[in-house]
């Protein structure tokens, strides 16, 4: 496990017209901060997925400290505390990790919320224990929907009140779309689905695999794959022999990765897909070109990287981390703090003390304008926009393998309801 604490400022020219626009948005005071308080990360920096983390970690960072130089939220000064939820042993995220990290930070009365976590398998370890201390989180990327299902509040609230909000939709969306845009849009009649055993991709091949069935497509086949095992030629040559159009994976980068070389190898000609675990310049990266040529993923957000209204936005992110990659869950995070920020000014212009129940209540009553769109929560802190966006790698030579966007283009929004 890792600690640090981020460094905070001299900002670019840009980067302060960017941050006063931002400000301006969210009705920040330019008064010296006088005042501080803490707020908790947790992100898996070590393993499979550290370099989508990182630029999550990124987004995060970049809020607090364009809100801190516009004067704190509502006069407090943010302090970022961040810990590491991937160990070397998991090869990945951790959740045991996750959940120490959590202890930490409802240990520490000044952490008045949370961002993160980045995988599923960590919230679902983390939910209980922040609804006990009544600590709120926001994710910008966990999107297994059993965290905020009322049906299993006891479980991950046990305390009653919401306290795992998010800025992405869930896999009762995400997953279903995509069998959605497979059958209308690729006019697929057959799938074999796999999963990597973790809570997020069980949830999402689960969530899938039942809309496919319910529209049509024919389920050939479904095995779990174990993320510490190198080879997966035996159930890809069972896939070969059943021949079917696509094949689906739930599931993370530490099995995707090992799955998207031996799958290019043995079911070259097969449609293969899978949801936002597949997407991100860690399994990019991992796999590299031409194993993850034609590659379908998905996000469950808005993709807003290359929209207009966020050009700005890039330009301030790059001259902030140079030479570094960023996506649309870079948005969400940075959109999940500024969610934590605005929530905390509306709790100091109330005259209420802030803490982490004060801020709890007032994330809950979020309507806020965002790079997304407008973020505002269900009671049980889901995301009322339910946007789920489709993408499919393709190699562009005349790109830097980091410029996420031109290695995996946009293709549209996923329906929610087949077209055909």
């Amino acid at each position: 496990m890792s600690q640090h604490r981020f460094v905070r400022g001299g900002m670019k020219a840009a980067a302060v017209l960017g941050m006063a626009t931002m400000a301006g948005l969210i009705g920040f005071g330019t008064a010296h901060a006088q005042k501080t308080v803490k707020v908790g990360v947790s992100l898996p920096l070590t393993g499979a997925d550290a370099e989508d983390a990182v630029h999550i970690k990124n987004g995060i960072q970049m809020a607090a400290d364009e809100v801190n130089a516009a004067g704190g939220a509502g006069g407090y000064k943010i302090d970022l505390v961040v810990y590491d939820s991937g160990t070397a042993t998991a090869g990945q995220y951790d959740p045991a990790q996750a959940a120490t990290n959590i202890k930490k930070f409802v240990g520490d009365p000044a952490v008045v919320s949370v961002v993160g976590p980045m995988m599923s398998g960590e919230g679902k370890a983390e939910a209980p224990i922040l609804s006990e201390a009544n600590l709120a989180t926001i994710t910008p990327s966990s999107t297994n929907p059993d965290i905020t299902n009322p049906a299993m509040a006891a479980q991950y609230k046990p305390k009653g009140k919401a306290i795992y909000f998010r800025t992405v939709t869930t896999d009762a969306y995400q997953g279903p779309n995509m069998a959605n845009w497979m059958h209308d849009k690729l006019k697929i009649k057959s799938v074999y689905v796999l999963d990597d055993s973790g809570a997020y991709g069980v949830g999402i091949a689960d969530s899938f695999q039942k809309q496919a069935e319910k529209i049509g497509i024919k389920v050939l086949g479904r095995d779990q794959l174990n993320p510490k095992e190198a080879d997966y030629t035996t159930v890809l040559t069972k896939i070969k022999a059943l021949k079917p159009d696509a094949l689906y994976y739930g599931g993370v980068g530490q099995a995707g990765i090992k799955l998207a070389k031996q799958a290019y190898d043995i079911i070259p000609n097969v449609i293969k897909a899978g949801g936002d675990g597949v997407q991100g310049l860690s399994f990019l990266k991992g796999v590299g070109f031409p194993a993850a040529e034609g590659w379908y993923s998905t996000n469950a957000s808005p993709h807003v990287t290359e929209e207009a209204s966020t050009k700005d936005w890039v330009k301030r992110y790059q001259a902030k981390f140079p030479n570094q990659g960023f996506d649309d869950y870079t948005i969400t995070a940075y959109d999940g703090m500024m969610v934590i920020a605005d929530a905390i000014k509306r709790v100091a212009a109330a005259g209420k003390p802030v803490n982490r129940d004060t801020v709890r209540d007032a994330m809950q009553e979020t309507k806020l304008k965002t790079l997304q769109g407008e973020v505002s929560f269900d009671a049980n802190g889901d995301m009322v926009s339910k946007v789920v966006s489709v993408f499919q790698y393709h190699e562009n030579k005349s790109a830097p393998i980091d410029d996420f966007d031109k290695q995996n283009p946009y293709i549209g929004v996923a329906p929610e309801t087949p077209q055909s």
